[in-house]
């Protein structure tokens, strides 16, 4: 991930929101949040690629696994980008953007189930760290309990897609 703070910084926000968090606070979640949704944007592209190019004799097991997956990971997209607008600020929304704040990389493409199902838990376990990194300083630093909140769901979220991952990979 980038250290530039330079993609948040650009945008500002449409209206300031009077929700009793300091603008200074809600710039820092903002960028915490568009963080994650770059990770989350990445990892739903990856999924798609895995989706379209599986092989083997579990073909059909995992594309619809994978389906289900991308599913829930374009709701989350959209839950993350809208919380960013609630708290005041745009939500990232260019290719270059995600890709400069994501802490995940796209990698290589393979058709191998087992190599995919490995690279899919890496990366839901990244997201999970990362959350579990910011929910205090979320909560107690930057006073936002909504935001906080929100995170705690979506790290349950990536624990339950890991679980399942790791259950795969036995």
């Amino acid at each position: 991930m980038s250290t530039n703070t330079s993609v948040v910084e650009k945008h500002h926000p449409t209206v300031s929101a009077n929700t009793g968090i300091l603008p200074k606070n809600s710039e820092a979640v903002a960028l915490i949040l568009n963080t994650l949704l770059s990770d989350e944007q990445v990892l739903y592209a990856k999924i798609r690629n895995y989706h379209w190019n599986v092989e083997g004799p579990s073909f059909m097991e995992l594309h619809k696994f994978y389906e289900s997956m991308y599913e829930a990971i374009a709701d989350q997209i959209d839950d993350v980008a809208e919380r960013v607008r609630k708290i005041g600020h745009f939500a990232e929304g260019r290719l270059k953007d995600f890709i400069e704040l994501s802490h995940l990389e796209e990698g290589e493409y393979t058709k191998d189930p087992r190599e995919q199902q490995k690279n899919l838990l890496d990366d839901h376990e990244t997201i999970t760290r990362f959350i579990r990194e910011h929910v205090d300083e979320i909560a107690d630093k930057y006073r936002d309990a909504g935001s906080n909140d929100f995170l705690i769901g979506v790290m349950k979220e990536h624990e339950k897609w890991a679980w399942f991952l790791r259950a795969y990979l036995g």
